[in-house]
């Protein structure tokens, strides 16, 4: 999940800086790794809405899928995988918080 990292103004107020912490790092298991290069890829592929982003654009997501060259039950679970991380980036895009 995306959590936006703390403004440079709220680090302030406790004497902080961006610097004074280490970059997150996130490990891709390598069965999940083709559907975070596509899910990277459709980085400005939103949908956009009065309310924000309201999902990827498919028809560049598919045309993107159909160059690789996957049989029909790899492309199925790429297409899933991809809506799975569209639904929770969304989720963290609206949340209020």
């Amino acid at each position: 999940m995306y959590t936006p990292a703390p403004t440079e103004g709220q680090l302030a107020v406790s004497g902080l800086t961006a610097a004074d912490f280490e970059a997150e790092v996130v490990d891709i298991w390598p069965e999940h790794f083709q559907a975070y290069r596509l899910f990277v890829s459709m980085q400005t592929q939103w949908r956009v809405g009065v309310s924000g982003p309201t999902g990827l654009d498919f028809e560049v997501a598919y045309r993107r899928m159909d160059r690789l060259g996957l049989t029909s039950d790899e492309y199925d679970d790429l297409d899933e995988d991809l809506q799975a991380m569209e639904l929770a980036a969304l989720a963290a895009m609206h949340d209020r918080g």
